[in-house]
């Protein structure tokens, strides 16, 4: 596209410059194509400046890891009430997350899945849940695992070790069936109508244990509950003597996009507070929705 001739450019403060009608435009990229092409008559529209002047904020907040109200008034040329109001626009459409320990804002994981591809996806998504990851190993001693789902199988991304000697060690990279399995489940339960109804159509799901449930109404009955009290179980569906104990992470559409979970073996399992255990998950699990866009209750609180 080419550039309108300088002389119909407007006059507006973008990150602490005047867009000059001299030919220069000390804009970034994104700012520069919204500018370009629109005459100044549209251009100085409130519509049309309120765009420029949110794309200008939110190539500051991507500057830095984090960064507070008042820098990045500065660095967008901003009063402060106006970079306040942007900054909620942007908070509630789930591009920008406030930190709630200091107050500094930050891209969202939402800016990065419109970016970038899965790989990029998911290495933010395990940046974002490895501290979490190693607060929940910590409170029980248990391996603690974070999981994708792929369809209808799950994939283990990050993992943080137990220190016990007689513990669960799952690769980075496996795949697992979602339906035999503690985090697969608490994703499934989570999913939207369409995705549920394809997979029960494929019963009979396979079979890895004697407890793996195969049949499309009793897996059904067991979603239901799961999404009722907001976390899923494994009790040697999937191998043998171990247990597993999964809640979801949820998008900003409310749909899992993952799940924390703990694996031990299943007489460990037992002998664990599952109240106090998943309402910590939970706790967890919540913040990192937030960081992906989610506005809603813990899913545990809110059904």
């Amino acid at each position: 596209m080419r550039p309108v001739p300088a002389s119909l450019l407007p006059s507006f403060p973008c990150n602490g410059n005047e867009i000059s009608r001299d030919g220069e435009y000390p804009l970034p990229g994104a700012v520069r194509q919204v500018v370009y092409g629109f005459r100044m008559a549209d251009a100085a529209q409130p519509g049309v400046r309120s765009v420029t002047r949110a794309l200008a904020l939110l190539e500051a907040v991507a500057a830095r890891e984090d960064v507070g109200l008042a820098e990045l008034g500065r660095k967008a040329g901003l009063q402060p009430s106006t970079v306040h109001r942007l900054l909620a626009t942007l908070i509630a459409c789930g591009y920008v997350v406030q930190d709630p320990r200091t107050g500094r804002y930050r891209l969202s994981h939402k800016v990065v899945a419109l970016a970038g591809g899965p790989e990029l996806r998911v290495a933010r998504l395990r940046a974002i849940s490895h501290p979490h990851v190693e607060a929940i190993r910590d409170h029980c001693d248990e391996t603690t695992n974070l999981v994708v789902l792929e369809r209808f199988t799950v994939a283990y991304v990050d993992q943080a070790e137990s220190s016990q000697a007689v513990r669960m060690f799952t690769q980075i990279g496996l795949r697992a069936a979602a339906h035999a399995t503690g985090a697969g489940k608490a994703m499934l339960a989570f999913q939207p109508d369409q995705v549920r109804a394809d997979l029960l159509a494929t019963e009979p799901f396979r079979r890895h244990t004697a407890a793996t449930i195969t049949g499309a109404a009793a897996l059904g009955e067991q979603l239901d509950s799961i999404r009722a009290r907001g976390y899923a179980i494994d009790k040697e569906e999937y191998e043998a003597g171990v247990g597993c104990i999964g809640v979801p992470v949820l998008d900003d559409d409310g749909h899992a996009t993952a799940a924390l979970s703990v694996s031990a073996p299943v007489a460990r399992l037992q002998r664990l507070d599952v109240a106090e255990l998943t309402t910590v998950m939970g706790d967890h699990a919540r913040e990192i929705s937030r960081e992906l866009g989610y506005r809603g209750s813990s899913p545990r609180r809110r059904i």
